[in-house]
């Protein structure tokens, strides 16, 4: 099994070689390969879930040989159709209107002034406008909301991309990954259409390891490749690139530069705390329960660990319900709220904290 492994992966390599430099006939017959070994290794294993991957990695090799006997006439000489990737937009992005984001100003003006008024008024931007934003701060805090209500304001196409889905152990694959992604948005951008490309977890894809491999380093500088060709100077386009982290010193440079804003997106302060109780406990049925202090005692929460407790409380009075009888289910108390809040840790550690504002003292870009 192993050494069969290691075969399709050496055919995989050399595929990948002569698809670099054109030889396609050379190229297709080493994906051949790796198929027909792919098929045996198929044949051996009884593990569901490698037997997936080799199915997989079939797919993409097939894919690839029909892509490779596909040419298009390009101003009298051949090229090859440029592979695209449906599978990461969203066609129904979150319904999260603007207003829904709760707090987040200073990030919330970043994104009006780089994304939203340009829009609008593109004549008043002669010298274009900032297309990469990085959104760095502890989980749970509203970055994904923030990317998905930008998209929904411009009705724009919202590619939702998790980097850690798109690397792969086989040579070529991630980058190849990363060209799909960016041709897609080019696909879109020709048609008018603005598009926001959301990368989630970035720093899985764009951070330096001591023990990285070549593929790593390779996908990186693919990624920072196709955001060179998008942020050119003086070029106007549709594409924004967000990107998420929660660790952004495991960040390269020369990544973090290609983007003109790096936002901090950080717990939310007691008037958050308190909009956001309103926001999401004012659906209950509650029996005077004071928002006020609610607020005052989950300082260093996050926004997703305040709509856990709601959520919490509500299943806490629901079960209550259905294990003791009943017309309907009693109102919610203060009480029920704090005995939640009591057996409830904030999840974000502070020295996590600590240490992404000392980054954004170095790095921060409003």
């Amino acid at each position: 099994m192993k050494e069969l492994e290691r075969l399709a992966a050496e055919k995989a390599r050399a595929a990948v070689k002569y698809d670099k430099i054109g030889m396609r006939e050379e190229a297709a017959k080493r994906y051949r390969e790796a198929i027909a070994l792919l098929e045996k290794l198929i044949e051996l294993t009884d593990d569901p879930v490698m037997r997936r991957i080799y199915e997989e990695k079939q797919a993409q090799y097939r894919r690839r040989i029909e892509a490779l006997s596909e040419k298009v006439s390009v101003g009298g000489r051949s090229e090859e159709q440029a592979e695209t990737d449906e599978s990461f937009i969203i066609q129904n992005p979150p319904p999260v209107k603007w207003d829904d984001v709760i707090g987040l100003e200073q990030a919330k003006k970043a994104i009006l002034e780089s994304i939203i008024y340009p829009m609008k008024r593109p004549d008043l931007f002669p010298l274009g406008w900032p297309r990469g934003i990085l959104l760095f701060g502890p989980p749970g805090c509203g970055k994904t909301m923030l990317a998905a209500a930008v998209a929904n304001e411009i009705d724009a196409v919202f590619m939702h991309v998790d980097a850690s889905l798109i690397m792969s152990k086989w040579l070529g694959e991630s980058e190849r990954n990363i060209a799909k992604i960016f041709n897609t948005a080019r696909k879109y951008e020709s048609t008018g259409k603005p598009v926001i490309i959301f990368i989630d977890e970035v720093d899985s894809l764009a951070a330096v390891r001591l023990n990285e491999v070549g593929g790593e380093a390779r996908a990186r500088n693919q990624l920072i490749k196709e955001m060179d060709g998008l942020l050119d100077k003086g070029r106007k386009s549709l594409i924004y690139i967000l990107a998420a982290t929660n660790k952004p010193w495991l960040l390269d440079e020369p990544f973090i530069r290609r983007f003109q804003k790096r936002v901090y997106i950080g717990l939310p302060n007691y008037e958050a705390r308190l909009r956001l109780f309103q926001y999401y406990a004012g659906k209950l049925n509650l029996d005077n329960v004071d928002f006020a202090e609610l607020a005052r005692i989950t300082e260093g929460y996050s926004a997703a660990d305040i709509y856990s407790i709601c959520v919490e409380v509500q299943t806490k009075i629901v079960s209550e319900f259905f294990e003791q009888g009943g017309d309907e289910p009693r109102k919610i108390t203060m009480e029920d709220f704090l005995e939640v809040i009591r057996s409830r840790r904030p999840s974000v550690d502070p020295k996590s904290i600590e240490k992404m504002l000392e980054w954004y003292e170095r790095f921060g870009a409003l």
